[in-house]
């Protein structure tokens, strides 16, 4: 069997050491077979492994080989549709539960950490930083929107404090989030694998689902083993592939590329990000960067539909960091790297179940880092007969792309064009 290595980003080679785990081999019986060892996975197997159930997850490659080992690495608060678009759709009783649930994930990411001593770097502290008075306008409404729901660790920033915070000159505001933060996400992941290992559960790596035999008891196909299951909970993203034809439809691959300085000392590291904040721009097409522990800048953004690696990664994203700091412009870049997330039409998540057995959530759509962590608890809760929560997010609508697989990558372009011209206008 091929052995899928992490791809060549900083993360990888700043991992701290984790044992290879075994390819499955032969039948196993579990309570539940977990599919993608990636946040969505893991978030849900110490859950349940929490409330006395047996855990066997299946991963295709290495712990946090996709989203959750490549991601930004910030801890950013509430869904990628805000709490009031989601309130306009489905109602306001719905609304409130979704509400009541969107800065949880945070919560659980620092329990985890804290419960379960997670060397990942943990820091406080993330900014939505505002190019226009039409963002700050929107960050304005956005605090109301957020401490209305009982979130209450935010402080709008005027021109001069976000000097104070960020050394770009492009920024006219910005809202500072406490429970906001930043993490090294692949350390994360590992230190949550460990976890799940401590409980008794098991990790199948080189071991990807190829087939799911639906059913009163299904049973979960690899290359070289099965696994007999009561439940199945299906946590691949945008890795999943078409193991599951149903979920492929409603939803896109998306690639978004990152890039990492070499170190930049104490001092140039202090000037850009004096309290060691992460930064997002309020771009629809936004960038987003933060500091490493060795004094990097790590700078994302950009995105690519239907999850193609560009040719030349550093050429996408230099230029983007420039303008914000062109003061780097003879730092060396060290690792430049993409990843996938899922994209779904509502830029909402998709939580359900397919006939009694197979739990699901998918399409984070850019909010991973929270949701995943979150979405796991309310996968466990479901599967304990406590579907409140779960219901909740399942009852959301969601709609396929237009022209189905086929042109979903053109038209999903065509409007990120539209809203990447606005963001350029200004609008």
């Amino acid at each position: 069997m091929a052995n899928t290595p992490y791809p060549q980003s900083y993360y990888a080679a700043s991992a701290n050491a984790a044992p290879p785990r075994p390819v499955l081999q032969g039948e196993v019986e579990t309570d539940v077979c977990v599919i993608g060892a990636g946040y969505t996975g893991l978030s849900s197997a110490l859950f349940l492994l929490e409330n006395g159930f047996r855990v066997t997850i299946l991963e295709a490659a290495k712990v946090g080989f996709g989203a959750s080992g490549r991601n930004g690495g910030q801890i950013v608060n509430s869904y990628s549709r805000d709490i009031d678009v989601i309130e306009r759709s489905v109602g306001p009783t719905q609304a409130q539960l979704l509400g009541e649930m969107a800065f949880e994930g945070g919560r659980i990411i620092r329990e985890r950490v804290a419960k379960y001593q997670i060397q990942c770097d943990l820091k406080d502290g993330g900014v939505f930083a505002a190019l226009n008075s039409k963002h700050m306008g929107h960050l304005e409404s956005q605090k109301r929107l957020w401490e209305r729901y009982g979130h209450t660790q935010l402080e709008l920033l005027d021109e001069r404090r976000i000097r104070e915070v960020v050394a770009c000159d492009n920024y006219v505001g910005g809202l500072l989030d406490m429970s906001g933060g930043h993490i090294h996400p692949l350390n994360l992941a590992l230190g949550e694998a460990e976890a799940v290992e401590s409980l008794g559960g098991t990790i199948h790596e080189q071991s990807a689902a190829v087939r799911i035999e639906r059913g009163a008891n299904p049973v979960v196909h690899t290359a070289e083993g099965k696994v007999r299951a009561k439940f199945i909970i299906v946590a691949g993203n945008a890795y999943l592939g078409n193991l599951v034809p149903e979920l492929a439809a409603k939803s896109m691959p998306c690639g978004t590329q990152v890039i990492t300085t070499a170190p930049l000392g104490d001092e140039l590291a202090r000037t850009l990000l004096p309290q060691d904040y992460c930064v997002e721009d309020c771009n629809y097409l936004l960038d987003y960067y933060r500091l490493t522990r060795d004094k990097r800048l790590i700078f994302g953004g950009g995105v690519v539909y239907g999850a193609r690696d560009p040719a030349n990664i550093e050429a996408i994203i230099r230029p983007k960091m420039l303008k914000a700091f062109p003061q780097l412009k003879d730092v060396k870049i060290d690792y430049a790297w993409t990843g996938n997330f899922l994209l779904t039409l509502s830029r909402l998540p998709q939580v359900g179940r397919l006939g009694d057995n197979i739990y699901y959530s998918q399409g984070c759509s850019g909010h991973g880092v929270t949701y995943t962590h979150l979405a796991g608890k309310v996968l466990a809760e479901a599967l304990r007969g406590q579907a409140e929560r779960f219901d909740a997010f399942a009852d959301l609508p969601h709609y396929p792309f237009p022209g189905g697989q086929l042109l979903r990558t053109p038209f999903a372009a065509m409007g990120a064009w539209y809203y990447g011209l606005r963001d350029k206008l200004g609008f």
